[in-house]
C-alpha cells in the first residue's frame, strides 16, 4: 500500500460523503430560504419557527432518498472490505 491508495481512499471517501448529504443540505436550504423570506414578509421574529418546516423536510428527504443513500453506502463499505481483503495475508 503506497500513498496513493490512501490518496485515492480519502478523496473516494469525501466524495461519497458529500454525495450523501447533498440531498439533505440542498432541500434544507431551500426550506431555511423560504422560510427566511416569510419571516420577512410577515415580520415574525421567532427563530424556532424555522426548525419545525427544516425537520418535517429532512424527514421527507430521507424517506425519499433513503434507500439510494443506503444502496451507494453498502457500495463504498463493500469496495473498502475488499481493498482490506485483496491486501490482508
Amino acid at each position: 500500500m503506497d500513498s496513493t491508495f490512501f490518496l485515492y481512499l480519502g478523496r473516494h471517501t469525501l466524495e461519497t460523503a458529500l454525495l450523501l448529504v447533498a440531498p439533505v443540505l440542498v432541500i434544507c436550504m431551500m426550506v431555511g430560504i423560504v422560510m427566511t423570506l416569510l419571516q420577512a414578509v410577515t415580520s415574525i421574529r421567532d427563530m424556532t419557527l424555522t426548525i419545525i418546516p427544516k425537520l418535517l423536510a429532512m424527514g421527507f428527504v430521507l424517506l425519499v432518498f433513503g434507500n439510494w443513500m443506503l444502496s451507494v453506502m453498502i457500495k463504498f463499505t463493500t469496495e473498502v472490505f475488499g481493498y482490506i481483503q485483496n491486501t490482508g495475508h
